[in-house]
C-alpha cells in the first residue's frame, strides 16, 4: 500500500513534476465544503429486479443527455410511464419503448394519434442486424472487407433495389410516422439522437478507402432524412480509443483515428460511380458528419477486483480509464462526447471470466461512474444493457448457458448508479447551465498539507496511487468530487484542493474514507475575503 508520502515522492521522481509544483505552504485560508447528502437504502438482493425508488424525483439539466437503453423499464412502467424521466434520464431508446409510445403495423393507432414521447425523449440505436437482415442484406456491416462489393445505391434497373446502404438510411425517414408527428413538408426522422453500433471499423490497410467511403456516405445519407434537431454518431470510430487502459502513451498520442478523419474519394471511378457513390461526399469524412464523438469503455472483470494491483502504466483502473478516455479525446476533437456505460463486466470469450456479464460493478464504482464522468465536461451517455425485459426472482435456469445472464443477475449496481446521478443532479443540477468550467487535470491538488501543489492527469494519479480529485467551477460556486480508488474501508486519506483564479482565492481540505465517493460544494470568496476555519470537510 502506497503512503501519501511515497505518492508525492513518485510524483517528483517518476513523473518529473517536482519542477512544476509550487513549493510553498499555501497562504490561502481553508474554507469548508458542504458535503452532498447520501441516500440510505438497502440494495436489492434478489435477481431480475432493481428498485427505482431508492431516491426521489430529480431531473437531468437540459444541457445534458442520458439515453435509457437498460434493462427493466417494464418493472416500473405500470406505476408511472414517465418514471425514468424523473430519475435523471432524458430519452428512451426505441427497443425500450412500449406499445403506447410507437405506431407500427402490429400496433395501429387511431387517426390523429401522437406519441406521448416528445422528440427529445426519443433515441434509436442501429445495430449490425438492421443492415445485414432483409430487406437491405448488407453483410458489409459485419465484414468490412466487403466494402468494395457494397452499393451506395443500386442501379435504377436493379432486381434488388433496396439492397444498398443509401436505401437503408433513406428509409429511416419514416421515423416521424412511428411517433405520429410528421411535418407538412414530408417524412423525416424525429428522434433526438441516432446511434450506430456496427463495430466493423477494423479492416486491412488496402481496404481502408473503400471502408471510409461507406462510413462517410452512411452519415451523409442519414442527414438527408433527419430533422434539424436530430444528432447522429456511432460507437466507432472513436477519435482515439484507449480501450480502457489509460496509458501514458495515450496522452502522448496526437493523431486521430484513420476512419474518423479519412475523407471520401473515388478509387476506381468506374467502380465507385457504378455503385453510385455521390460526389457530394468527396473530401468529407465520418467525423465531418458526426454530431458527437463516443469515447468510453466497458469494464473487464479485473477492473472490479480490489485484491489486485491497478497502479502500473499498463494496469487497468476503473476511474483512470473513465477519465482518461475523456481527457485524451477532448484534446483531439471539440465534438460533444457521449459514452456508452454499462454497470456489468463486458462480454468477451477472449477475456478470463468474461464470457458472460455476470459481475456487477461494486457500489463505489457504479456510483462513481455516475458522478466522475460528468466532471469531464461530457455531454451525455447511453445507459445500456444486453437485456431488456426483466422478470424478478426466477429460479436458476437449468440450461447452463442461461445462468448468470438477464433475469439471473443481481441488478443492485443499477441502484448505486442511480444514487450517484441523484447526488450529482438533484443537488447540483443548477451548476450545469452552460456557464460551468471543467477543470479536469487542471484541478490543483496538494497531498502534503499545502507544501506543494500539482495538476495531474488520470494516468499520473493512477500510477502514483493517489486519491483522485476533480472540480467544476460556475461563477462563485465550486463542486468537488474525490475518491481513493480501490481503498479498503479502513483506509483514510486527506487531500487539499485550491482555486486561485478568476478573482477567487479558495482552498479546502477533504478527508476520504475507504473508496467512498466524496462530493462537496462551496461558495468561493473573492480574493482577500476568506476566513480561516480549518478543515471544513474533515471528520473530527
Amino acid at each position: 500500500m502506497f503512503s501519501l508520502r511515497l505518492g508525492i515522492l513518485r510524483i517528483g521522481l517518476v513523473l518529473g513534476l517536482a519542477a512544476t509544483a509550487t513549493r510553498a505552504v499555501s497562504q490561502t485560508p481553508l474554507l469548508p465544503l458542504t458535503p452532498t447528502p447520501r441516500q440510505a437504502f438497502t440494495p436489492t438482493s434478489g435477481k431480475g429486479y432493481w428498485n427505482i425508488d431508492i431516491v426521489g424525483d430529480f431531473y437531468l439539466p437540459k444541457t445534458k443527455s442520458i439515453t435509457w437503453s437498460g434493462a427493466g423499464r417494464n418493472l416500473h412502467i405500470t406505476q408511472d410511464w414517465s418514471k425514468l424521466f424523473k430519475r435523471g434520464f432524458s430519452s428512451i431508446e426505441r427497443s425500450r419503448m412500449t406499445g403506447e409510445e410507437v405506431l407500427t403495423v402490429k400496433l395501429p393507432k387511431k387517426n390523429g394519434w401522437k406519441s406521448r414521447l416528445t422528440p427529445d425523449q426519443r433515441a434509436l440505436i442501429l445495430y449490425q442486424n438492421y443492415f445485414t437482415d432483409l430487406p437491405f442484406n448488407l453483410p458489409w456491416a459485419r465484414n468490412s472487407e466487403l466494402a468494395s462489393q457494397t452499393f451506395f445505391l443500386q442501379p435504377a434497373n436493379s432486381a434488388t433495389p433496396r439492397q444498398s446502404l443509401g436505401q437503408a438510411m433513406f428509409e429511416l425517414d419514416g421515423g416521424c410516422v412511428t411517433f405520429g408527428d410528421c411535418p407538412p413538408s414530408g417524412e423525416v426522422s424525429t428522434y433526438s439522437k441516432i446511434y450506430f453500433d456496427l463495430e466493423n471499423d477494423g479492416t486491412p490497410f488496402e481496404n481502408r478507402q473503400e471502408h471510409a467511403n461507406l462510413y462517410a456516405y452512411k452519415m451523409w445519407a442519414l442527414r438527408q432524412v433527419i430533422s434539424p434537431y436530430t444528432m447522429i454518431g456511432g460507437i466507432t470510430p472513436v477519435v482515439h480509443n484507449s480501450f480502457g487502459y489509460s496509458r501514458s502513451s495515450d496522452y502522448a498520442n496526437t493523431d486521430v483515428d484513420w476512419l474518423w478523419k479519412t475523407p471520401a474519394q473515388h478509387i476506381d471511378a468506374t467502380n465507385t460511380r457504378g455503385r453510385r457513390m455521390p460526389d457530394d461526399i468527396l473530401g468529407k469524412s465520418f467525423g465531418d458528419y458526426a454530431s458527437f464523438q463516443m469515447p468510453g469503455t466497458y469494464y473487464l472483470v479485473s477492473d472490479f477486483d480490489y485484491a489486485i494491483a491497478h497502479n502500473g502504466d499498463e494496469d487497468r483502473h476503473w476511474l483512470a480509464s473513465l477519465l482518461g478516455e475523456q481527457e485524451v479525446n477532448m484534446k483531439l476533437s471539440s465534438k460533444p462526447r457521449i459514452a456508452w456505460q454499462w454497470v456489468f463486466n463486458t462480454q468477451s470469450a477472449d477475456i478470463p471470466h468474461g464470457g458472460k456479464a455476470t459481475v456487477p460493478a461494486p457500489p463505489a464504482i457504479a456510483e462513481g461512474m455516475a458522478i466522475f464522468y460528468w466532471f469531464t465536461g461530457a455531454y451525455g451517455t447511453i445507459f445500456w444493457d444486453d437485456h431488456n425485459i426483466l422478470i424478478p426472482d426466477q429460479p436458476t435456469p437449468t440450461d447452463p448457458e442461461q445462468q448468470g445472464i438477464g433475469n439471473d443477475r443481481n441488478y443492485s449496481s443499477y441502484e448505486h448508479y442511480l444514487h450517484g446521478l441523484w447526488r450529482l443532479f438533484k443537488h447540483h443540477g443548477d451548476l450545469f447551465d452552460g456557464a460551468e468550467k471543467y477543470l479536469n487535470e487542471q484541478t490543483e491538488i496538494s497531498y502534503d498539507g499545502g507544501r506543494s501543489w500539482v495538476q495531474l492527469n488520470a494516468n499520473q494519479l493512477k500510477t502514483s496511487a493517489l486519491p483522485f480529485v476533480r472540480a467544476i467551477v460556475n461563477r462563485d460556486q465550486i463542486l468537488i468530487a474525490a475518491t481513493q480508488p480501490y481503498a479498503a474501508p479502513s483506509k483514510t486519506s486527506r487531500v487539499m484542493v485550491r482555486y486561485n483564479r478568476d478573482g477567487f482565492r479558495f482552498a479546502t481540505e477533504i478527508a476520504l474514507q475507504g473508496d467512498q465517493i466524496y462530493l462537496g460544494r462551496a461558495k468561493m470568496p473573492r480574493s482577500g475575503y476568506a476566513v480561516t476555519v480549518g478543515c471544513g470537510s474533515c471528520k473530527k
